[in-house]
């Protein structure tokens, strides 16, 4: 199985990390986080594509199995998850399983993605729990508790014999801060020990990004 983690990573953090390496251990799979160019979904990040991709390369440096996938820093138009899925399958073709890992809150959001219900075509979804949201059937929103009736599993095998349409739920230890909080805390020039990995602290020192609040881009 393929598995996709995709965000903006704005920037990449331990909580990220701390996802990534649940899901590759318990999916036994190669993680490729996929920083998005454009998201359709939130405000422009702090910082520019390039900028972000480098910090996620210093982020997994020697983490096995977890890789940076470029693809979405090379498109012109907005990071459409569909047509990000669309492409991947074009490369791996109908039969691969492929899964999308997706945060609790993004799951709950999916009604407003573009062609939403159309990406189980092409994908699982292995959602990662976050504090204070409760995925319940009961408490989803009704198209999306409808939408998914049938196609929760706690069986990665199940995953692994079906190319798409099926969701997991990853309980993880959960890492305390957000992206958001670490930005604020560079613009009020707090220290970021034990939040983002040292090397991303160091980039983010060195090229002055989050400090003044306005995106900070980088050339190819």
């Amino acid at each position: 199985m393929t598995v996709f983690y995709g965000g903006t990573f704005d920037p990449v953090h331990n909580g990220h990390l701390g996802v990534a390496r649940h899901a590759r251990d318990r999916l036994d799979a190669t993680i490729r986080l996929m920083p998005a160019a454009d998201p359709p979904h939130r405000d422009t990040p702090g910082a520019g594509a390039i900028h972000r991709a480098r910090m996620l390369d210093l982020a997994v440096a020697g983490e096995p199995r977890l890789k940076v996938d470029r693809r979405e820093l090379s498109r012109t138009t907005r990071s459409w998850t569909i047509d990000t899925l669309q492409g991947i399958r074009r490369e791996l073709g109908d039969a691969a399983p492929v899964a999308l890992l997706v945060g609790a809150d993004s799951l709950l959001g999916l009604p407003q993605w573009k062609d939403w219900q159309a990406l189980f075509e092409l994908s699982h979804f292995v959602v990662a729990e976050r504090p204070g949201i409760d995925l319940s059937p009961s408490v989803l929103p009704g198209p999306l508790a409808g939408w998914l009736d049938g196609r929760w599993t706690d069986s990665v095998a199940a995953l692994n014999r079906a190319p798409g349409g099926r969701v997991l739920r990853l309980r993880q230890p959960l890492h305390e801060g957000s992206a958001t909080a670490i930005r604020a805390r560079v613009a009020a020039g707090r220290p970021l020990a034990g939040l983002v990995p040292d090397a991303v602290a160091a980039y983010i020192a060195r090229h002055w990004l989050y400090a003044g609040g306005a995106a900070s881009s980088a050339s190819l």
